[in-house]
């Protein structure tokens, strides 16, 4: 019997964050506790992941483990 469980995508520094919000609204909450505040922002309609962490300071990879982690897409 094949495993029929749909695939979830694993978070990319190159997705945008308002793509990650709609596919992963726990993510709201994870980008928060890394300290970006602004998720709901309008720059979060076109700015990549990898483009907030520089405004904020933070390091992309980093925050991408977290969030896959948190989310449940990879092993801690």
């Amino acid at each position: 019997m094949e495993n029929t469980a749909p695939v979830k995508d694993l978070v990319s520094t190159d997705m945008l964050i308002a793509d990650i919000l709609k596919k992963y609204p726990d993510a709201t909450f994870l980008l928060m506790n890394c300290g970006m505040g602004c998720v709901s922002c309008p720059a979060s309609q076109m700015e990549s992941l990898a483009e907030a962490c520089m405004v904020h300071g933070l390091d992309a990879q980093e925050v991408v483990n977290y969030l896959n982690a948190e989310l449940g897409l990879t092993e801690v």
